[in-house]
């Protein structure tokens, strides 16, 4: 099967105007693109880590092929992530079970319990724990972990962990091979690197400062549900990413320093060592993240054969709006490149067994269709 390159609109060719453009203007008309109507959504409080309680949304087909279990990015809810909410129809309307979820800290979980983000150290657990309640409701095997920017972060963690999870716990009635694998767009994966790149860069600093401005009104909105459960004087000292993380959250993990927290965390350490199919879209020129991490990121995927690496020239911050010339290419119905290729990934997984079958990846993003085929 050939693999269409990604081509963006000539005057989204810079990873910082595809950034704003997707979040100032499609964010506000992302639905004029929604061919698909929004699942039949219900309710579900799931049990995370540690007893932890997770909000999540719920939606089976009549005939599920399997289920896809997502969250977003550093801020936002399940309600008002659009590029969430666009995989959730695409991925329903393809015949999958979906399932979003408010991770820990974050719209109506932060309403359900006080316990602050980890960035993975115990959000890949509840990834797994999710996907076993979800099986327990109806949704099939295999589960396949999806998300985006921070939220791709932990969906590595999710595989990284999926196999101890469910060995040690049997009674969660979910099996290692259950878990499909996880497929992520623009993830962070080295948070020391990146947040010193960004508050560096000329206009980085003010993505920097809105992001904080965000986890303050989040840590707020947890003070108030929830009073007591955190001290007001360290809300108000938490004036950026890194303050949030030093005055908030690195205590009850018991960590040192944000640096240590940052390191520990961070997916580039721990590529090399995955063990389920894993898709990795990157984009090169994405404005949030440090730019020499990409060799890093190839090197360490090209150690591990069970990663498929999509590193693309453009594409900016979980962007990828694709040119009307790329859609053609593609066969695409509309402009979500990423999306369409998480699922058309997804399918070949299910349409073929990892080992001793054909999937592809393209080798040079700057070359139209072309195609490397290998045997993992």
């Amino acid at each position: 099967m050939l693999y269409p390159a990604y081509t963006p609109p000539w005057f989204l060719k810079n990873g910082l105007s595809m950034t704003l453009y997707a979040a100032l203007w499609t964010s506000r008309h992302w639905q004029k693109t929604a061919i698909d109507p929004e699942p039949p959504f219900q309710e579900k409080i799931f049990t995370g880590a540690g007893g932890v309680p997770i909000f999540g949304l719920v939606a089976i087909p009549s005939k599920p092929r399997g289920t896809i279990v997502g969250t977003y990015g550093i801020t936002g809810t399940v309600e008002n992530q659009w590029f969430l909410q666009l995989l959730a129809r695409k991925a329903f309307a393809r015949g999958y079970a979906v399932v979003l979820f408010d991770w820990r800290a974050h719209g109506k979980t932060a309403e359900l319990s006080p316990t602050l983000t980890s960035d993975g150290l115990y959000e890949g657990e509840d990834f797994v724990r999710i996907a076993a309640e979800a099986k327990a409701m109806g949704c099939p095997p295999k589960f396949w972990f999806a998300s985006y920017s921070l939220g791709g972060q932990l969906a590595l963690w999710g595989v990284k962990v999926s196999e101890q999870v469910t060995e040690e716990n049997p009674e969660l009635g979910l099996y290692s091979a259950d878990i499909g694998g996880a497929a992520v767009i623009c993830p962070n994966l080295d948070s020391n690197r990146s947040l010193s790149y960004l508050i560096q860069a000329p206009l980085g600093k003010y993505l920097e400062k809105e992001i904080a401005r965000n986890l303050k009104t989040l840590a707020w909105h947890i003070h108030d549900a929830h009073p007591g459960a955190i001290d007001p004087e360290a809300i108000a000292r938490a004036n950026s990413i890194y303050g949030f993380d030093r005055e908030l959250v690195i205590a009850p993990l018991g960590l040192p320093t944000v640096e240590i927290y940052y390191d520990i965390t961070s997916p580039l350490h721990f590529l090399p060592h995955l063990q389920k199919p894993t898709l990795i879209i990157y984009a090169e020129d994405d404005p949030m993240f440090d730019p020499t991490i990409v060799p890093d990121l190839k090197q360490a995927c090209s150690a591990n054969t069970v990663i498929d690496l999509f590193s693309t020239p453009y594409g900016g911050h979980v962007g990828y709006i694709s040119s009307k010339n790329s859609q053609q290419e593609a066969g695409d119905p509309d402009p979500w490149w990423a999306w369409n290729r998480v699922l058309e990934w997804i399918d070949s997984k299910i349409a073929y067994p990892l080992r001793g079958q054909p999937i592809w990846i393209a080798d040079d993003f700057d070359k139209p269709m072309s195609l490397t085929v290998e045997h993992k």
